[in-house]
């Protein structure tokens, strides 16, 4: 691996995201940047490169924290300092994997030697490695949920707490976050979402030219990475000068009471919660007008900002496209425009706080963010749609072999409007990734229980503790007050928390499921799962079934919008081969179970029942329900029989999967109470009636 980080003004486009990081270096109180992009787009290329644009700090000499000599931090873990002069460092890009533990993270304290001889022996972690400098989360949609709970704790307070058992350290942690992602993984909660200043989205230019520029350039790196970054030393010297002049005329520049009009027009007209988006276009604006040479903020700075800082903000679910309606952009800052001033003079505080950082794009003013998404494609209109009579032909006689021309594919439903959905939980206690859906034994939660370490302790049992070193004290000559604790007295706290789990989706598109018109409320159900998966943190697969066979829609993924994409353009038709889709949902997770053994699963399938397609298919889907039960595999089937005729068909297969049935109806969370049950707690009742 080269040392020689590859250069920044080197990089072919990526206007956006290199202008994105530019701003937050002139203005680091714009508060960071998330890049969204698929995978191979050179996101973690463009971050590194702007390392070497960074100026140098000053810090005090020895000091782990990287305290200012001239203003040091008066409750630094090894101060106290004196003012006066220091050392000069390079700054530092500080990279967070997303496999890190939470010691790693915010440093660990000694726990044996604090109890023992009261010493606060600590190690700091990345938090205050990143501390004035920049703090880089590849995948940051991939951390676990305790880590992003102390990342955004750090971010918003400018410090990091360390506790264990009464024994704190606190120091100073503030840092610029620059997070990269690929949406296919999945997506941010919506709370890290909103600490992200601004956001852009890369995508592999669709240019020849361009991407035969791309090419030569990194074979000419990799084949001499230190010749080829010379190549660039006078673009690179040129852009640190430009960043130190717009830094130098930021507090020079005035944001007016028309521009500040416009942002507050803008963000009400997007409907963003909270006030941080009319600070972020704020500062992103007069940082814009720095950039640009100018002391005064205009129109254009405005809509620049609002295309940076607003988009990840006005998402109100994992479902919505990113992007601004830039018409409406357009429209809105026409009409605060027109509006009157009420004061002429406006106000000649800059609110960007500048602080040293350093670092752009060697292109010129800001560019166009990438196309957004439109409107997600909806299905025919209600009318259009075919009526149930081909659709229940192709299912007439249960049990029977399929004719030998299925019925015609029909055209994709609209989705009906998502709902709250009850929880549907897997039974038993796991040990998987941590989320919100079943309960595990986890690192973080409440405390249940004590047990020896195995290991390096982390969480301490103070009682357990005690309990376990009270009976040797008079051995170890302890006859007064105090207490004498050795290691073998020490004890790891249990702690339950939640999971989340794999949820693999079984969806009959079947002709029967298209019939009455159904299948918009299928698919809003199941929206309403997935949006349920998503804030529960889980991952979800869809196999959908019609026609001759199975297939599987959507491999296990975190991105539970991918999964709302396939759905919405699922076709509906032809028979039901309930047993193929069974057995290809039993297949899916088989691999699964290899892949990540800790992640249990939860099997929805969404059907009426039926099963009309393949030969003999009432006992195939009979055999196919038996492995899943067989294996003990948590199920819930969602009932969409509809009409004053039922046949019960899809609370028989609940029964030979050993799971339960819920009508659509019964999986809103405003139901009635207790109608959803787990599939064991069900079987254990039906136990004890016989």
């Amino acid at each position: 691996m080269a040392s020689v980080p590859y250069p920044f003004t080197a990089v072919v486009g990526m206007d956006d995201m290199r202008l994105s990081l530019v701003l937050n270096a002139v203005s680091p109180a714009i508060g960071g940047v998330l890049v969204r992009g698929e995978k191979g787009t050179a996101k973690s290329t463009v971050v590194r490169g702007l390392t070497a644009l960074l100026p140098a700090l000053d810090v005090v000499a020895g000091c782990r924290f990287s305290c200012a000599p001239d203003s040091p931090d008066p409750q630094c873990p090894d101060g106290p300092h004196e003012p006066g002069p220091g050392v000069s460092r390079p700054t530092r890009l500080v990279e967070l994997p997303v496999g890190a533990s939470e010691d790693r993270l915010v440093g660990a304290l000694d726990i044996e030697r604090a109890l023992s001889e009261g010493v606060k022996a600590f190690e700091p972690g990345l938090l205050a490695a990143a501390h004035r400098g920049i703090l880089y989360v590849d995948e940051v949609n991939l951390l676990h949920d305790h880590l992003v709970d102390l990342l955004l704790d750090a971010a918003a307070m400018g410090a990091s707490y360390v506790e264990r058992e009464g024994v704190s350290v606190r120091h100073a942690a503030r840092f610029l976050l620059v997070g990269t992602m690929n949406p296919e993984e999945g997506e941010l909660r919506p709370q890290l979402l909103d600490r992200f200043g601004l956001t852009v989205e890369v995508a592999a230019s669709r240019e020849p030219e361009q991407r035969v520029r791309v090419v030569r350039r990194r074979l000419a790196y990799d084949e001499d990475p230190a010749a080829f970054a010379a190549r660039w030393t006078a673009e690179e010297g040129e852009l640190r000068e430009r960043i130190a002049a717009a830094r130098a005329l930021l507090p020079s520049v005035r944001l007016g009471d028309g521009a500040l009009r416009q942002i507050s027009a803008t963000c009400a007209a997007f409907e963003v919660d909270g006030m941080r988006a009319d600070i972020v276009m704020a500062r992103t604006a007069t940082a814009l007008a720095a950039w640009a040479g100018r002391t005064e903020v205009d129109s254009d700075d405005v809509r620049q900002a609002a295309l940076l800082a607003l988009p990840h903000r006005r998402r109100r679910n994992p479902f919505d496209a990113p992007g601004l309606d830039e018409d409406k952009l357009d429209r809105t800052l026409e009409e605060s425009k027109e509006q009157p001033a009420e004061d002429s003079g406006g106000d000649d505080d800059p609110e960007p706080d500048p602080d040293p950082g350093g670092g752009g794009p060697d292109g010129g003013g800001p560019g166009g963010v990438p196309p957004q998404g439109g409107p997600q494609e909806g299905g025919p209109a209600e009318g259009s749609t075919p009526e149930g009579r081909p659709g229940e032909s192709a299912e007439a006689p249960a049990g029977q072999a399929p004719a030998p021309s299925p019925a015609p594919e029909q055209p994709a439903a609209p989705a009906a409007e998502p709902f709250r959905t009850r929880v549907l939980s897997v039974p038993g206690l796991g040990e998987g990734a941590q989320g919100r859906r079943s309960r595990a034994r986890t690192e973080h939660g409440r405390t249940t229980g004590a047990r020896r370490p195995s290991g390096a302790l982390t969480k301490l049992h103070l009682a357990a503790t005690v309990q376990a070193a009270a009976p040797h004290q008079r051995a170890r000559g302890r006859s007064g007050p105090g207490l004498v604790v050795r290691r073998d007295d020490l004890r790891q706290a249990v702690r339950e928390g939640r999971e989340g789990n794999l949820v693999l989706f079984a969806v009959d598109a079947s002709g029967s499921m298209a019939a009455r018109k159904r299948m918009g409320a299928v698919k809003g159900a199941v929206l309403s799962l997935l949006l349920d998966a998503y804030q529960r943190r889980d991952k979800v697969g869809l196999v959908t079934f019609r026609g001759s066979g199975a297939e599987l829609a959507l491999p296990p993924t975190s991105s539970v919008d991918a999964a709302a994409a396939r759905l919405e353009r699922l076709p509906t038709g032809g028979r039901t081969p309930l047993g193929a889709g069974l057995l290809k949902a039993h297949d899916v997770l088989r691999v699964e179970r290899l892949r990540d053994p800790a992640r249990r699963p939860l099997l929805v399938v969404v059907t009426d029942g039926r099963a009309t397609g393949g030969p003999e298919p009432l006992k195939l889907a009979t055999r196919a329900a038996g492995l899943h039960a067989a294996e003990g595999i948590a199920s819930v089937v969602v009932d969409c029989e509809t009409g004053p005729v039922r046949l019960g068909l899809a609370v028989e297969l609940a029964r030979s999967l050993g799971g339960t049935a819920v009508t659509l109806d019964e999986l809103r969370a405003d139901a009635i109470a207790g109608l959803v049950r787990d599939a064991r707690g069900d079987a254990r009742g039906a136990g004890r009636a016989a």
